[in-house]
């Protein structure tokens, strides 16, 4: 995941001085806050004569087409505009060089974006009050971020707001492109100490599971008196995760049925398959973590166990199902 730092979110420090120092630690891209003023591509024509990194521009504007010439001219790489000020205007198609993005506050439906995913690549999600700087991440967003990624597949998620090192961790499990990091990064002691917490998977605790993790809703579940060859395979080929949870009748976990599971039966069983025995098709004993574990709590579960785990089942006290994590994309981040 990439890291945007908020250069207006630094009061104390000249731009270039800000400028220089972000470079050295090979930020990613600058953020810029444009609140319907030009002048700050003033700021952008100076940081280009120090810097060769992106930059991050959000246009916040009732008239997003008077920037349109100075986008162009700046050759600005990540532009994007606030869905709430534009009144339904449209966008054209971005210069050469350039990617638009949509923002959105996170009242606002994720289905507005539909009308503007021809021209732009990425949604830009305002996780905390915009133009607030030093806010406080609002939970919703996580499962607001997952929705995204479901009804758009081919489109980025950027986000913006309350991004401090355990923010950071869960957004990388949850896939998202890049975030923007204000205060926690360019108003730290140490901007270096900053960024590798952003980065890093060691981090602080004061998320519960229960905030971050896939809704019992969209889950794989097969009541366990249901479990044959046919619904495991149909199950785990509906819902696309790789594996569904079994349950019995107060929706308690009894297992899990994964393509190994499913693999290693097949071939215990290949002169007869259509007698498979449903225990066999069932992990019985499946590793699975409260739904009031911690971040910290669950990081020791996954790195104390002797295999690896893409997908983990939450439970709550009476060890019911209610949600489950999926690993297979902080994976991909921390490799």
């Amino acid at each position: 995941m990439k890291i945007s730092a908020s250069l207006y979110s630094n009061q104390d420090k000249s731009l270039k001085e800000l400028v220089q120092e972000l470079d050295a630690l090979r930020i990613d891209s600058f953020h810029i806050d444009c609140n319907d003023n030009p002048a700050v591509f003033d700021d952008i024509r100076e940081i280009r004569q120090l810097s060769k990194t992106p930059i991050d521009l959000h246009i916040i504007s009732a008239e997003p087409e008077k920037y349109f010439p100075l986008i162009a001219e700046h050759q600005i790489e990540y532009v994007q505009f606030q869905y709430e000020t534009m009144d339904g205007k449209e966008l054209p198609l971005p210069p050469i060089g350039t990617k638009y993005g949509l923002a959105i506050i996170s009242d606002t439906p994720l289905e507005v974006f539909a009308s503007y995913r021809d021209v732009c690549s990425f949604i830009l999600l305002m996780t905390t009050t915009p133009g607030k700087s030093g806010g406080v991440f609002r939970k919703d967003n996580f499962n607001r971020i997952r929705r995204f990624g479901k009804q758009f597949p081919d489109k980025k998620i950027h986000v913006d707001g309350g991004v401090n090192d355990e923010v950071s961790f869960i957004l990388r499990s949850l896939a998202v492109d890049s975030a923007v990091s204000g205060s926690f990064l360019v108003n730290h002691t140490s901007m270096g100490a900053a960024l590798l917490g952003l980065k890093m998977h060691e981090v602080s605790s004061h998320y519960r599971v229960k905030d971050f993790m896939i809704d019992l809703r969209d889950v794989p579940q097969l009541p366990e008196e249901k479990v044959t060859l046919a619904s495991v395979l149909q199950t785990i080929e509906d819902y696309g995760l790789g594996f569904t949870t079994i349950v019995d009748s107060n929706n308690r976990l009894v297992g899990i049925s994964s393509n190994a599971d499913v693999r290693r039966a097949l071939i215990t069983h290949l002169d007869h398959l259509p007698n498979i025995p449903s225990a066999e098709l069932v992990n019985s004993n499946p590793v699975s973590i409260s739904e009031e574990a911690t971040v910290e709590d669950m990081l020791k579960l996954v790195t104390n166990v002797s295999f690896p785990i893409l997908f983990l089942p939450v439970v709550n006290q009476q060890q019911q199902l209610t949600g489950t994590l999926m690993f297979n994309n902080l994976i991909r981040s921390e490799g």
